[in-house]
């Protein structure tokens, strides 16, 4: 990590001391061109012969000539200079672009090979434990419990990672049928429960929602943002779901936890791809980055729109608005 941020600094001071050479070389050029030509104008004024019936009529022509030239230069440096700078931001832009989602990936690569090896290797330590050992019932069933729960967990990830580069693609899965939208948030929450017993979980909804989608899909939205609220929710805390109608033929669901918050400056990050809220090397929280910007990216192929707002008196309500109606 220390290597790329060394790299990133070394080509920011590379690129803008280059900047600053082409545009001090542009003015060098301006003012090296004004002096020839005033130098050009005092050569014709200084062959001027006072004397002549027609010396101011030439006179008014060098004079010409010298503004024409001035305005030339001064047009074409204005010119040159704008094209500089558009180009320079717009490389600069794609460069600091390309630099951070290199960085992201990075750290991306390190989260998702940590939330591997963990199920896998507390999997198999539990397996290992049955095998050496003959435990008694209970805690042979409590061992199995959370071999099931790691192997949930490694299935949830392979599933968010190949369903990104689905929904990246030019032409993203859409095998839509009709389904019911509160019965499957229903369900969702109810097998969340089953796995997360120390949380608590409410839901309301006031009518049966009828949505056209892909059902892995809305079921991996509504999972990632229960997941989500637990995740940076308080521990032990509360999750608050709801499944509303939303006016002109949508319906929305709404996850709200009691955690510390978004700040209002990362509200628009968290669904950015691989994005992660806080330092890399000390957050707490574990995750690819993948969970938010995949909600994102589901509500859009179906044609919604996904947003979070604060919660009260702390937390975030994330609200999915999706074409719908109740029956």
């Amino acid at each position: 990590m220390a290597t790329s941020k060394s790299r990133y600094s070394l080509i920011t001071i590379s690129y803008w001391f280059l900047l600053t050479y082409i545009v001090a070389a542009l003015v060098w050029w301006f003012i090296s061109l004004e002096t020839q030509n005033h130098q050009m104008f005092n050569m014709r004024l200084a062959e001027l012969n006072k004397d002549d019936p027609a010396y101011l009529e030439k006179l008014a022509t060098i004079s010409n000539i010298r503004e024409r030239k001035t305005a030339q230069y001064v047009g074409e440096g204005v010119t040159f200079f704008v094209l500089i700078v558009v180009g320079a931001w717009l490389v600069y832009r794609a460069a600091r672009k390309q630099i951070k989602l290199q960085l992201q990936q990075q750290n991306f690569m390190m989260a998702v090979t940590h939330e591997l090896k963990t199920p896998i290797a507390v999997t198999k330590l539990n397996l290992e434990t049955l095998q050496k050992r003959n435990l008694p019932t209970e805690s042979t069933q409590t061992l199995l419990q959370q071999s099931i729960h790691e192997t949930d967990r490694l299935n949830s990830l392979c599933n968010n990672i190949l369903l990104a580069s689905q929904l990246d693609g030019d032409n993203p899965l859409k095998n839509f049928q009709q389904l019911s939208f509160t019965q499957l948030v229903v369900q969702c929450v109810q097998e969340v429960e089953l796995r997360f017993p120390k949380y608590q979980f409410s839901i309301h909804t006031a009518a049966d929602f009828q949505v056209q989608g892909e059902h892995l899909q809305l079921q991996m939205l509504v999972n990632n943002l229960l997941q989500n609220a637990i995740k940076y929710g308080e521990k032990n805390g509360s999750v608050h779901v709801t499944v509303e109608a939303a006016g002109g033929q949508k319906v929305q669901l709404l996850v709200a936890d009691n955690g510390p918050g978004i700040p209002d400056s990362e509200k628009k990050k968290v669904f950015e791809k691989f994005y992660r809220i806080g330092n890399e090397g000390t957050r707490a929280a574990k995750g690819t980055g993948l969970g938010l910007y995949l909600c994102k990216k589901i509500v859009e192929n179906h044609h919604g729109q996904l947003t979070v707002q604060n919660n009260q008196p702390q937390g975030c309500i994330f609200t999915a608005t999706l074409p719908g109606y109740a029956v």
